[in-house]
């Protein structure tokens, strides 16, 4: 990682009009409570800063038991590589009001958490988009990690000596951690994750509820006691026009949301990873869908799945990224130089801002065409299609046709 190669690093800043800001929420302080990261337009502000890329050292420790590599090492190696890298987006920022924004709920990969796809949410927001990207949690433990908070018992308030009387909210919780649940020897994978995805598309439909809640102008409790004023989100969001969006695990989770949840009007799928999603509910599902795959990741099986959602009378894409691979999607891609970068599998060949911002602009035009936007996003509709040098239409896979 020698200088040269390191001096550049970073997610880079989205490229919409609007300057971006971020919150967290976390209502009810349970694990069972909805937890995500808010990015939203703000306003330009001298103050404000940027968040540190991973929260705390307990993710990296869940990255770790993810990875099945030693947490102490690993805690050592991240921290080197990652410690220093800031989110594209102003903490805790004033929101900026232009007319009413629509929404998205983003849902993470397996093994990731709510922070890591900055540079995707982040540029939603800065082309007026509310983004609420979920970290999963709860019994689906299938974040690296995650928290949450529970009350003290009466001999852990007697050993901190805070009076009764005095104890505000915070002092009377303490935080417990979740961790990736790995696979048992011998468990069978298909029950676990359809499970987990279930309660991962009530998890996004748990976050649309709370933003629902805010738009309204009904109080929410937000546990984390940010410096965020939600009051200033009331009337901001357009409920009329949502989207689900994910990537792998996140990508299942969209299919399953949209069968789930009408109130979502289309999904965007990254790389999605079909085998959580029982095949009943293909049929189920009448919103549009944007698959948008690398081209490292897929397989006959799994595309042959994506194509069971092919239809004649709903729209249903898909593109492939030339030269990604299927962590050219999480921001890692843009945070390794080049040789730990493709022996961690984290970048593919092409540039990792290219593919992002083909992925980004693909999005948006996808986003505009069935959210009835009136917006400039459909000067990339061609890549809707596929019609890019870096794009290929459809899939780069071969299918044979009987297993369709």
């Amino acid at each position: 990682m020698g200088n040269a190669c390191s001096n550049h690093l970073g997610i880079p800043p989205a490229k919409g009009p609007y300057a971006v800001g971020c919150t967290d929420f976390m209502m009810d302080h349970t694990a069972q409570g909805s937890f995500f990261r808010l990015y939203y337009p703000c306003q330009e502000t001298e103050k404000a800063e940027k968040p540190d890329w991973v929260p705390c050292k307990e993710y990296f420790n869940g990255l770790a038991d993810f990875m099945k590599i030693n947490r102490t090492l690993s805690e050592k190696i991240f921290n080197y590589l990652f410690g220093s890298f800031k989110i594209p987006a102003y903490l805790d920022a004033p929101f900026k009001s232009n007319g009413k924004c629509p929404v998205v709920i983003f849902s993470h990969g397996l093994g990731a958490f709510r922070t890591l796809y900055s540079a995707i949410c982040a540029e939603l927001a800065s082309r007026g988009f509310i983004v609420a990207s979920v970290e999963h949690r709860y019994v689906d433990q299938s974040a690296s990690a995650t928290y949450y908070f529970r009350e003290k018992t009466e001999s852990e308030m007697a050993n901190d000596n805070v009076p009764k009387t005095s104890a505000s909210a915070q002092d009377s919780m303490i935080r417990e951690w979740i961790y990736y649940r790995v696979l048992q020897h011998g468990e069978s994978e298909f029950p676990l994750r359809n499970k987990q995805v279930k309660q991962r598309a009530d998890e996004c439909i748990l976050a649309l509820d709370r933003l629902t809640q805010i738009n309204s102008g009904r109080p929410v409790q937000n546990v984390l006691q940010t410096k965020f004023d939600c009051t200033t989100l009331e009337n901001s969001m357009d409920l009329c026009r949502i989207a689900a969006m994910g990537h792998s695990f996140g990508g299942a989770t969209v299919v399953e949301a949209l069968c789930k949840e009408v109130k979502f009007k289309c999904g965007v799928a990254l790389d999605a990873w079909m085998f959580p999603l029982d095949d009943e509910i293909f049929a189920r599902v009448k919103q549009p869908i944007f698959f948008i795959n690398s081209e490292k990741f897929q397989w006959a099986g799994n595309i042959s799945r994506m194509k069971k959602l092919d239809s004649a009378s709903i729209q249903r894409k898909m593109i492939t990224i030339r030269g990604t691979v299927h962590q050219s999607f999480p921001d890692f891609t843009f945070l390794t130089g080049n040789w730990i970068g493709k022996l961690m599998k984290l970048k593919g060949e092409i540039d990792p801002e290219i593919a992002i911002d083909l992925s980004n602009k693909a999005t948006l035009a996808f986003l505009q065409r069935h959210l009835g936007l009136e917006a400039n996003f459909n000067q990339w509709d061609p890549l809707i299609d596929g019609q890019d040098e870096n794009l290929i239409p459809g899939t780069n896979v071969t299918v044979l046709q009987s297993a369709i």
